[in-house]
């Protein structure tokens, strides 16, 4: 077990945690909750008290699981109305004969100073090319010898206030944050490779209020945009069509619509008890018709903001979010989108389901983010450790604020 991180997203729904360790370049897990959350919208804290009630408990899910206790998470946090800019810094290399993660650190340092508001913070510092004396276009300057190094960057930043808060709600549950990233930014390290890396592409993440658009050109996030329709439409239909409760069309969705009415079974049925007390049968194909309806205008909301958002060539998009693990959605997705278009598919083994896309992904991104910069991080004791390598086995089967920026450019 070589390196164990924790991330966390808080949610409208639900507070998402997953706990991995990465051991020779592969992602293994060690615990993952969903629990349900109060006090959060759109990923904006609307009660605080609420909300860290809702963090204790996931956290305790996650510690009961581990049997350690976790005190440090790297946190996924909403995009909403990010501002997103290039910027170029420069600076001396340290040791002429091979440049080091501190060199990397103190450009991306010179890159980003004078030029963020007071009223905005840092979240992501993304480089997209070095350039070493007369080499350009470097991805990873580690190693080479030089004498300045310069470096173009994206940085990403967001209102200090909404993200203040979040953050206030994680050091009240007992929780330091070391580090932050967007959930579009997890969503593209979750599905990443080398292929897209070189492209430009589109990530649409279905939450449970909005629906998040983002535009990605060689792996470096250019354009997001919200559009506020999302999952709870879902049951907010079903709910009015059928006359039942919010929860009974959740679990509605959930565990007998399919996307694709066509595909659903026209013999069977479910009986809900309706607002006014009435015992009724509803079809499998009457309650995929609402979804599908629903389902086939968010996704088409979400190809129009592709189109305003960039007039470039997108090679891939991928649909991701809780919604997407509907039976059927990938019939939709190809509908709409047609064949460039996919699901989400989580390879991790104990979080294979889309709704995980955004929390496992920050850690993914922080992982490279350390490598780029050439350090290496612990999240957890090495008593910890050596109690979770210790108690392997049973974790396995288990799962089948200011000083936040103080890091960012020390990690």
């Amino acid at each position: 077990m070589d390196n164990v991180y924790t991330g966390i997203e808080l949610g409208t729904n639900s507070v998402k945690v997953v706990v991995v360790s990465k051991h020779n370049g592969d992602y293994h897990t060690l615990a993952s909750v969903s629990s349900k959350s109060s006090g959060i919208r759109n990923g904006q804290i609307e009660d605080t008290k609420l909300a860290v009630a809702s963090v204790r408990n996931a956290m305790k899910q996650i510690n009961e699981i581990l049997g350690i206790k976790i005190t440090k998470v790297i946190a996924a946090v909403p995009p909403t109305n990010c501002i997103m800019n290039i910027v170029v810094g420069s600076c001396d290399v340290i040791d002429y004969d091979c440049i080091t993660g501190e060199d990397v650190r103190n450009v991306l340092k010179d890159a980003l100073t004078g030029h963020i508001s007071d009223e905005y913070e840092v979240i992501t510092a993304s480089p997209i090319s070095f350039r070493v004396d007369d080499a350009e276009n470097i991805k990873d300057p580690k190693g080479m010898p030089g004498k300045v190094i310069e470096a173009k960057v994206v940085v990403s930043t967001l209102l200090k206030e909404p993200l203040y808060r979040i953050l206030e709600v994680l050091k009240l549950s007992g929780l330091e944050t070391i580090d932050i990233a967007f959930t579009s930014t997890g969503d593209y390290f979750t599905i990443k490779n080398d292929k897209r890396d070189s492209e430009v592409g589109a990530i649409i993440n279905i939450g449970e209020l909005s629906t998040n658009v983002s535009i990605f050109n060689r792996g470096i996030q250019i354009k997001n945009s919200t559009v506020p329709i999302g999952s709870f439409n879902v049951d907010k239909d079903l709910s009015y069509v059928f006359k039942v409760s919010f929860d009974d069309s959740r679990k509605l969705k959930e565990t007998f619509a399919v996307s694709v009415a066509s595909y659903a079974d026209s013999n069977d049925v479910v009986s809900c008890t309706t607002n006014t007390g009435e015992i009724k049968e509803i079809s499998q194909v009457a309650v995929s018709k609402v979804v599908q309806s629903r389902v086939d205008e968010i996704l088409k909301l979400a190809k129009n903001e592709i189109k305003n958002l960039t007039k470039r060539e997108i090679r891939y998009i991928i649909v991701t979010g809780g919604l997407s693990e509907l039976a059927g959605f990938q019939y939709m997705v190809e509908n709409v989108f047609e064949l460039k278009a996919k699901l989400c598919n989580i390879s991790v083994m104990g979080i294979r389901h889309n709704k995980y896309s955004s929390v496992l992904g920050v850690v993914k991104y922080f992982d490279d983010k350390l490598s780029l910069r050439g350090r290496s991080i612990s999240m957890i004791s090495d008593l910890d450790r050596e109690s979770l390598i210790a108690t392997d086995k049973r974790v396995t089967t288990n799962n089948v604020v200011s000083k936040v920026f103080g890091h960012f450019f020390d990690n």
